[in-house]
């Protein structure tokens, strides 16, 4: 493994700042390495994912590693000890925007599979990269556009992971319920009716839903985290409407049918008339930097694999003998995951450097020892993955 390369592309990556609907940098930094090491394809889709292909010469399996470019914005870079687009290497860290989440995780990908794409022999199925866009805004929107054309069997999700094995996550979903009312000069309310009077009751009725359990994934969660009247701001005027956003954490199973549906049922149940509301997932869209519209529902699935599948399996064990402890876990929090394995029931499995909770936080770091290590067990991923997997 050159370490030197790996450290270079990293803060490379980092120095160019990719916020969502702005990656456009990243992508050219990435498209560039893998064009240089050789990779037989690389392009840019309609959304500005770059990908790229390692033709294998094997009758092996597809498998697609994933890492997303975009991260979220830096708020206040004068809290920051060094400039968070610098990529500064300090005492065995790599400091900056992005530097846990994920670009240390996409320069080790890339270095590790710059090796195949020069190893001639290639014994192995077709093995690719991709470096998604607008996944903090859309998480698997762009991945699914990418599975479309690699039909892989199997994908490996770089997020954080401390270098242990991801087996699963819970999805969430983005919930808007809604109050209507009319407006009044709050010196006659009696003439109007208030939109938030009338959303309050059922505020409190959902603190008390009772939410389905799994063993491994947890709970079932919903949280409200906005409440919002109008007009804003209501000067002299009572809201004509109140709207409430929730955020839904699912569980392997859920749909978008059966989340509002089990909504609905729980105020039967309470006796909470909501006839004046209105209660749906939020549909939203973003622009990327080509141009193109992403849209969707905000509804991204939970997904989990066994730990006795047979991928799981030859994971394990391909980074136990890379010397890398490699324990079983889930994810607490959402990824491209939910396109991948959620939606389209494609075998995907998490694996990366890092900690959750070094994620859009200030002086994000990455620790060069983990990042090399990770590199280390990318290449043994895709070695292993990319062949047949065995059972057991």
């Amino acid at each position: 493994m050159d370490r030197d390369k790996l450290i270079a592309l990293c803060r490379e990556l980092i120095q160019r700042p990719s916020e969502s609907g702005a990656e456009a940098a990243a992508v050219k930094v990435a498209a560039d390495f893998m064009k240089e090491a050789g990779f037989d394809e690389v392009w840019t889709d309609r959304y500005g994912s770059v990908i790229g292909q390692i033709r294998g010469k094997g009758s092996g399996l597809r498998i697609l590693f994933d890492g997303h470019l975009d991260t979220v914005p830096v708020s206040s870079p004068q809290q920051w000890q060094f400039d968070p687009f610098s990529g500064e290497l300090d005492q065995g860290r790599i400091y900056g925007r992005g530097a846990s989440d994920m670009k240390g995780a996409v320069a080790a990908m890339l270095v590790a599979l710059s090796e195949l794409a020069c190893d001639p022999k290639r014994d192995h199925g077709d093995i690719y990269f991709c470096g998604t866009v607008q996944e903090e805004v859309f998480e698997g929107i762009a991945l699914g556009e990418v599975l479309g054309v690699a039909q892989p069997d199997g994908v490996v999700i770089g997020e954080a992971s401390e270098l242990n094995l991801k087996i699963g996550q819970r999805g969430r979903a983005e919930i808007c319920l809604q109050a209507k009312g009319k407006s009044a000069h709050s010196a006659n309310p009696q003439r109007g009716s208030n939109a938030v009077y009338r959303i309050l009751p059922v505020v409190e009725s959902l603190r008390t839903m009772s939410l389905p359990s799994d063993p491994v994934l947890g709970p079932g969660i919903i949280e409200l985290t906005d409440i919002i009247s109008a007009p804003y701001p209501g000067a002299s005027v009572v809201p004509e409407r109140c709207r409430t956003t929730w955020d839904r954490r699912l569980l392997v199973g859920e749909t978008e049918q059966t989340v509002l549906d089990g909504i609905h049922g729980h105020f039967a149940s309470q006796g909470v008339a909501i006839d004046s509301l209105s209660l749906e997932v939020v549909r939203a869209a973003a622009t990327c930097y080509t141009g193109e519209e992403m849209e969707g529902t905000r509804f991204f699935p939970a997904w989990l694999m066994g730990e006795d599948h047979p991928m799981v399996r030859t994971a394990q064990r391909a980074l136990l003998d890379a010397g890398l402890t490699a324990k079983l876990d889930t994810y607490s929090f959402c990824t491209n995951g939910s396109m991948s394995a959620g939606a389209r029931g494609i075998p995907t499995l998490g694996f990366g450097p890092s900690r959750e909770d070094q994620a859009h936080v200030v002086n994000e770091y990455i620790l060069v020892e983990e990042l090399e290590k990770a590199a280390v067990g990318y290449g043994a991923l895709a070695r292993a993955l990319s062949q047949p997997w065995k059972e057991g």
